[in-house]
């Protein structure tokens, strides 16, 4: 895929499918002349409402079956007939809030490919992983359950850095794109607090592909000007 990615994850947000509407469609109509690759992850069940021309939506999350008995879960042939091209795996309130491994991450990344959607995959250590040094270690051992493919990228979260609004430093940033591309040949996204305010330092960082944005993809203009500083 050419071009870099900016990627807006609205997580649990908005409250009423009426805001949802007009918050995408903002969006849609700010974000519409960047040259970038503009995704959209909205809730499940906002996704066949938002009739958008500029962004390609996705889903935050999938199960690794076509089809059966498994309560509350949505499948890849569900979410492609809604309109959904991309999905979210290993989020880290995926992994650290509802317990996901990543051998279930990995399944369903494969079967997300499988039936053809795209797939941001989620890395990341938390804060007492890079405190102790064992940072490169912890990523290495999630990288090593990724399926590699031209239709995956992969999104560096550190763990602690994840709506707090505190940032890992470039040199942080870099020094681990660096170790994920060496691993995986794939691009990298970061995830981690991006803010309009701090967009252009860390699109400059080397090795940057492109952000997963959360709290501030749910405010047009920021989001805009985060969008302006990546393509920039």
């Amino acid at each position: 895929m050419e071009g870099r990615i900016l990627a807006a994850n609205w997580k649990m947000n908005p409250a009423t499918k009426e805001e949802a509407i007009r918050l995408a469609g903002e969006i849609d109509d700010l974000l519409s002349e960047l040259p970038l690759v503009r995704l959209l992850f909205p809730p499940f069940v906002y996704i066949p409402l938002l009739k958008i021309r500029n962004l390609t939506l996705g889903a935050q999350d999938v199960f690794y079956e076509e089809k059966g008995a498994f309560t509350g879960e949505i499948s890849p042939p569900m979410l492609l007939s809604v309109g959904a091209k991309w999905v979210i795996v290993g989020h880290s309130e995926r992994r650290n809030v509802i317990g996901e491994s990543d051998e279930v991450i990995r399944r369903k990344a494969e079967a997300a490919l499988k039936a053809g959607l795209k797939v941001i995959y989620c890395v990341g250590e938390k804060l007492e992983d890079r405190e102790a040094g064992r940072h490169f270690a912890v990523v290495e051992n999630q990288l090593s359950y990724v399926p590699v493919s031209e239709d995956l990228v992969v999104a560096y979260e550190p763990v602690w850095a994840i709506g707090t609004g505190r940032n890992a430093s470039p040199e942080q940033i870099e020094e681990m794109h660096a170790f994920i591309k060496e691993r995986t040949g794939l691009k990298v996204l970061y995830g981690g607090s991006v803010k309009a305010h701090n967009a252009g330092e860390l699109a400059r960082v080397p090795n940057v592909d492109g952000f997963l944005v959360g709290g501030a993809s749910l405010k047009p203009e920021e989001f805009r000007k985060i969008g302006e500083a990546l393509a920039g």
